[in-house]
């Protein structure tokens, strides 16, 4: 083992895994008292950059900020044609590594902090709030997309507290979006 690790052929890292900010140490599932069997969930974060600014984030418009989405189906970004957002959801703007700033929920944001994604591990400050009803038709530049911008919309059944708030659309292959997008 000792050989191996001279070598770099093994070395120790992180893994994904419940953590509890309290104990600033990773939760066993037996740990918990509630949530056993709670494992953790890998999403793909999907990059959407302002190309407009709401008033409320005018000061950044000298910086890389982006609407983050989470999804499980990277593979059907070619797709896009939007995004919602939850109109009475409180996002908040985030930097993160590499001088990004995130427009994402402040669960998202602490989720994050707790994944070497922000400048100080664990820290997360929100750098400006901003509603969901403030994005709506604000123009965005999608990685993959078909189209130079798609728009963020509303959808009232966006989840703050799954994921990062903001849901990528893909009518093409969701039902759901199709029909919330029809209904618009």
């Amino acid at each position: 083992m000792k050989t191996l690790k001279d070598i770099e052929k093994i070395f120790y890292g992180k893994k994904y895994t419940i953590y509890s900010e309290l104990d600033k140490q990773p939760c066993a599932d037996h740990d918990r008292s509630k949530g056993e069997g709670v494992g953790a969930q890998e999403y793909v974060g999907i990059k959407l950059k302002l190309l407009e600014f709401p008033k409320s984030l005018d000061a950044y418009k000298d910086k890389k900020v982006f609407m983050v989405a989470a999804t499980l189906r990277a593979e059907t970004m070619y797709g896009q044609t939007n995004c919602y957002v939850l109109p009475e959801g409180e996002y908040g703007l985030y930097l993160m590594n590499d001088d990004e700033y995130f427009v994402i929920s402040a669960r998202a944001a602490r989720n994050f902090a707790f994944q070497d994604m922000t400048p100080e591990y664990g820290k997360y400050p929100c750098l400006a709030k901003v509603t969901g009803q403030d994005l709506i038709g604000v123009a965005l530049s999608a990685p993959l997309s078909h189209y130079p911008k798609v728009y963020a919309l509303p959808m009232t059944t966006v989840s703050m507290t799954k994921a990062t708030g903001i849901v990528t659309s893909v009518p093409s292959d969701s039902p759901d979006d199709w029909a919330a997008l029809r209904d618009l």
